[in-house]
């Protein structure tokens, strides 16, 4: 946290776009210390309908991961370093969503963050905020969330509940370690093959393996495959990168032969590579109508631009080298991406789906997968559908309905629905919490400023 006691840092204005832009610029020059948001609390009343200002979707951008508040009341600026941080994580504001009957607030009392109708101290979102959250993760938009902080400000201490250098696992305080984790970790360190000591999904001191459908699936109505989980497009990577759809396979074909700045198939040392022809989808990314700042990573360098003319019209081929604080660059098409029929990308070439050598599950023969009664997961193993059953969901297993009694069921607990709904909206609040904490300035200037 950064208090600013003997003056602004920069130039704060009533308008708060211009304010976000100026601590945006702040922050990429006098905040050399890595956090995924930093928000600034300022005790200037700024000329907008709203008490904060956030750019939507750029967690991961050093440029854009932030926002502006206003200081005050405590309850007031926790709803909106909420809102904001909602909106470095992917949400809109609910409000045309929720007058059109397409959103649901669980809590018709106190409303839902996302909100603007004046609700006092709302506490969770609504399904539309982390279905658009879970949109931005499934796009990659968070690629930047899921790397744990190496160290804190303070001195490392067992109890913290933090992992730092020396321990396996930190469950908290002796009372929090009771409630949930004791069992599997003493002093820090996890006991005798625990795998976790808690959290939302560890059971037993194990975790559930990260299941998801087998690499090679088609999807997005057959025009792209699952690949490590995701389904790999390039108007999806287009899409989660710059907000846009791909450009033409006609852009393709004429930049990424050329091994340039603007299409190539990658880099060797400080050399660009010119893509074989039959490799130019998967090479370097082009989008359509491309402008402004990537919606993660940062741009290095300025977009690449060219039109052509070409059957009479003209076609807009745009592209930009993008890379994440890690070094991992988004410059080029992903592999797993089609480049053809039956033809995946890999590394920059684009070769036979039988290349991959994708494994598959029992049942499957003449095109059908599980019987056609489940789908694979990246275990090889079925995953069979309500009515099925069998390591190849060949065994019809219909649910019977259960028969009235006449007696009121007992409560048996939440359902399984509920708890992924909670765990989801959990998993938000947390992440506002602990993004919240990463980096904030406060601005000291009274209120009358």
């Amino acid at each position: 946290m950064e208090t600013w006691a003997s003056g602004d840092k920069i130039r704060v204005d009533e308008d708060s776009l211009d304010t976000l832009s100026e601590f945006m610029k702040y922050r990429q020059e006098a905040l050399p210390d890595h956090s995924d948001a930093v928000h600034l609390f300022s005790g200037r009343t700024f000329r907008s309908s709203r008490s904060g200002t956030a750019y939507v979707g750029d967690i991961c951008s050093l440029a854009r991961g932030g926002g502006i508040n206003e200081y005050g009341n405590v309850g007031a600026m926790a709803v909106t370093l909420a809102q904001t941080l909602g909106q470095n994580i992917g949400m809109m504001w609910n409000k045309h969503r929720t007058s059109a009957g397409d959103c649901r607030c669980p809590d018709s009392w106190l409303g839902c963050i996302m909100e603007d109708t004046g609700y006092y101290l709302p506490r969770k979102f609504s399904r539309c905020s982390i279905d658009e959250y879970n949109q931005f993760l499934a796009e990659g938009g968070g690629s930047c969330l899921f790397n744990k902080p190496l160290k804190l400000l303070d001195p490392p201490e067992c109890g913290n509940g933090f992992v730092e250098a020396g321990e396996e696992f930190d469950c908290g305080s002796l009372a929090e370690c009771a409630k949930g984790g004791g069992s599997c970790c003493k002093k820090c360190t996890l006991t005798h093959d625990a795998m976790c000591s808690n959290g939302l999904c560890c059971r037993d001191c194990k975790c559930p393996p990260n299941l998801h459908k087998l690499d090679g699936y088609f999807c997005d109505n057959e025009q792209g495959r699952c690949y490590g989980g995701r389904c790999k497009t390039r108007d999806r990577q287009c899409s989660a990168l710059w907000g846009r759809t791909s450009a033409e396979r006609f852009c393709y074909e004429k930049l990424n032969v050329e091994g340039t700045e603007r299409g190539s198939c990658g880099r060797a040392g400080n050399n660009w590579v010119q893509c074989n022809k039959q490799d130019v989808l998967c090479g370097y990314l082009l989008c359509a109508n491309v402008t402004g700042s990537p919606r993660l990573g940062e741009l290095l360098g300025d977009i690449t631009t060219m039109t052509f003319y070409h059957q009479k019209r003209y076609i807009d081929c745009r592209g930009g080298h993008v890379q994440l604080v890690d070094g991992s660059d988004l410059s080029f098409v992903e592999d797993g991406t089609p480049c053809g029929p039956s033809m995946l990308c890999l590394d920059h070439k684009c070769l036979p789906v039988s290349a991959f050598n994708f494994s598959t599950c029992p049942g499957s023969w003449g095109g059908q997968i599980c019987f056609a009664h489940g789908i694979c997961s990246n275990e090889g193993k079925c995953i069979c559908q309500p009515d099925w059953t069998g390591k190849d969901c060949s065994v019809s297993n219909p649910i019977q309905d259960p028969r009235p009694t006449g007696e009121t069921e007992k409560y048996k607990g939440p359902s399984g629905t509920n708890i992924i709904i909670g765990s989801i909206a959990g998993a938000v609040l947390v992440a506002a919490i602990v993004l919240g904490g990463t980096g904030w300035g406060f601005n000291s200037k009274d209120q009358a400023s």
